[in-house]
């Protein structure tokens, strides 16, 4: 089976480095599937759950905040704003978070707080997604 690099690196730590068979990623045109040998390529990132396939054939899934994609024919390259693995995520809190955003879209006094309401409710919409997508895979 055929293996390329990969490195998943957030502003904070290194998430993810090693040999895998696949990525699959949100870019900014839709869904990427990078197998090793493609063809490069630089993309935004959506956020949204990164999947991670193995050279064992398990799965890791991360989420990812935005940030970046670069794809060289052995080596892919995730720079992340903020990268967590889903198995860390709290779905409490992202839950919680989540409706503080709604609260604070109903009480909306300017354009500032529209925007923050609106980019809060888009992460924790884009970290529930990550958790179906772990959940899923089990």
């Amino acid at each position: 089976m055929a293996v390329m690099q990969c490195d998943v690196v957030s502003v904070k730590e290194s998430i993810y480095s090693g040999a895998v068979s696949m990525l699959i990623a949100k870019g900014a045109g839709g869904e990427l599937g990078i197998l090793p040998g493609h063809a490069p390529l630089v993309t935004l990132l959506q956020p949204g759950p990164i999947r991670v396939q193995l050279e064992n054939g398990t799965e890791e899934v991360i989420y990812v905040s935005g940030g970046v994609l670069e794809v060289q024919p052995h080596v892919v390259t995730v720079l992340a704003d903020t990268a967590v693995r889903a198995g860390d995520l709290d779905e409490a809190a992202i839950l919680d978070a989540r409706k503080q955003a709604e609260t604070l879209l109903e009480n909306q006094r300017g354009e500032l707080d529209t925007g923050a309401a609106m980019a809060a409710l888009a992460e924790t919409a884009a970290q529930l997604e990550t958790l179906r997508k772990l959940k899923n895979r089990a």
